[in-house]
């Protein structure tokens, strides 16, 4: 269901004297180049966050002087123009994207209306790298001051340090305050006698989970009564665990909330990590495995409490399938770039949370120094299983871990190029995945001879299939010489006399490549009857609906 009424909202927009810092009309009758497109989408995405507007709007279809209808064909097919909010996604900051595309058939003509959301508080939004904004009716790139105006959001806005003037100590769960000072021991060893001798208000102060003994809503979250959490309404601290089968059907959950502290073993100690048993294969893998380091769990679920926006007032999910575990909590991904992350290997300078983060690092929750991301990334490789997957579409971070090889020859590979990069491997792991490379990881690959294909459809290379034993999927992925297949076509009009397009294609569709679509296929074997006929090779003694191929002698 539209979340507005279209035809009221156009109207509104054309009747602005002019265009705005957060309102551009573009004619776009026919195409819209679309780098253009995603700086207006930076652009207008920045400057409604700086004018404190929810969204902003970029209307095809009109002209920009009088705000006169002239209609747009604009991607007419309505899925197409659905694939641009992942088109655009793939390009911008945290894969943000349009709230929704909307189009207006008026008598005058078609009118598409792309809602864009304002940049999340304390990050400007990128669109290939660069920042965009608007000069009046230019396009402009964002000014430093404007950048750093966004940035000083992140800091100077921190939900969980906020005081609860209501809270008392009591409002602490005390077994919670145990493990809290156990793990601060653990954590700081050369203070672990002086521990002993605080009281809680002091040992909450120094380990920076109260302010000046007043109760923050961190030390809610971490260590308050599960009766607590009405302290900080409308947000919520829940977790939800939810067991699915492989039909996805529900089969178990369990809620808990707080203390987050306590609550994570109870999540932990859900999840079964049953063993996981490899083919054998020589020495190169163990006989089994849990299907999931403790380390990769307790990571994922208490960055989803260290980065969760407690502002939308919703859970926590871990969501646990029969080789997977999907974890997911609510805002941006603050670092804007998981690939980012794991190649700097360093600490983050923004936090949503930086006061509950710095508490969860002090209780040894946390590594706030920066590597916890990359150490996930690097037990995967360890087992060889896939990279952790992160989407950050759809205003939240949702963390993918497989336990499992998807592919055990893809597997080989790793095993057998222990040279390979972590990045290398990040890369590498798209093409298992069938997930879409950008134009640095598809130069970088076909240099070092890793893939082949074409974009978006690569594969392994003959050099890795060689090496790893996959020589039969490498030829069902590489396509034969085109003289191949038109010789097929001739030798087949020869033995037959004349076939239709339902013998050409039982004839080729399994000798073409395995990474073609059904779509592909059937282009390719048009353009090669066409090829055939241009050459004077072939003629069609049948209709344009049901030709009939013979050979011209």
């Amino acid at each position: 269901m539209k979340s507005i009424n279209e035809e009221s909202t156009l109207r509104q927009l054309l009747s602005l004297p002019n265009e705005n810092e957060v309102v551009e009309f573009k004619e776009a009758k026919n195409t819209y180049d679309f780098t253009k497109l995603g700086k207006y989408f930076s652009a207008l995405s920045n400057e409604a966050n700086l004018q404190g507007k929810p969204f902003a709007w970029l209307v095809f279809g009109v002209e920009d002087k009088h705000h006169h209808i002239v209609g747009s064909h604009f991607r007419p097919i309505r899925k197409d123009l659905d694939s641009l909010k992942s088109e655009i996604g793939n390009k911008t900051t945290n894969r943000i994207t349009f709230i929704e595309i909307y189009e207006v058939h008026l008598p005058e003509g078609r009118v598409v209306m792309f809602q864009i959301p304002a940049a999340p508080k304390g990050f400007p939004i990128a669109f290939e790298g660069h920042y965009y904004g608007r000069d009046g009716e230019d396009l402009v790139p964002l000014n430093l001051e404007e950048i750093e105006r966004i940035r000083a959001q992140a800091t100077t806005e921190d939900w969980s340090a906020a005081i609860i003037p209501d809270a008392i100590i009591d409002d602490l769960d005390k077994d919670a305050i145990l493990v809290a000072r156990n793990n601060f021991k653990n954590k700081f060893s050369e203070k672990a006698s002086e521990v002993d001798n605080w009281d809680d208000t002091t040992f909450l102060n120094k380990s920076k989970i109260l302010n000046k003994g007043r109760i923050t809503r961190a030390a809610i979250i971490l260590l308050g009564k599960e009766e607590s959490e009405h302290l900080i309404s409308p947000a919520e601290a829940k977790i939800r665990w939810l067991l699915k089968d492989a039909s996805g059907n529900d089969k178990d959950y369990m809620i808990v909330g707080c203390p987050f502290l306590l609550a994570v073993d109870k999540i932990y100690n859900r999840i079964r990590n049953l063993k996981y048993r490899y083919l054998k294969d020589g020495t190169l893998f163990p006989d089994e495995v849990n299907q999931y380091e403790p380390f990769i769990i307790r990571e994922a679920l208490n960055n989803c409490i260290a980065h969760q926006d407690y502002t939308k007032n919703g859970r926590i999910n871990v969501i646990e399938l029969d080789d997977q575990l999907i974890f997911t909590n609510l805002g941006s991904f603050i670092p804007g770039s998981v690939e980012r992350v794991v190649k700097e290997n360093a600490p983050e300078e923004h936090y949503r949370n930086r006061f509950l983060a710095t508490a969860m690092f002090n209780l040894k929750m946390v590594d706030t120094a920066g590597g916890g991301i990359r150490k996930m990334f690097n037990f995967q490789r360890e087992r060889f299983f896939p990279m952790p997957d992160y989407n950050l579409s759809d205003g939240k971070v949702k963390v993918t871990i497989t336990g499992k090889v998807l592919d055990v020859e893809y597997a080989r590979v790793l095993a057998k190029n222990r040279d390979l990069t972590l990045e290398e491997i990040m890369m590498l792991d798209k093409v298992q995945k069938k997930q879409r490379l950008n134009n640095f990881e598809e130069k970088h690959l076909k240099a070092k001879r890793l893939i082949e294909g074409r974009k978006p459809n690569y594969f392994i290379s003959l050099k890795v299939a060689q090496q790893t034993g996959q020589k039969a999927t490498y030829t069902k992925n590489k396509a034969f010489d085109k003289a191949y297949y038109l010789d097929l076509i001739i030798k087949s009009l020869t033995e037959h006399g004349h076939i239709n397009r339902s013998d050409v294609d039982e004839l080729l569709w399994n000798k073409l490549p395995d990474w073609m679509s059904e779509q592909q296929k059937k282009h390719k074997v048009n353009n090669l009857l066409s090829e055939l006929r241009h050459k004077g090779a072939i003629k069609n003694i049948g209709t344009d609906n049901k030709p009939n191929w013979i050979l011209i002698k």
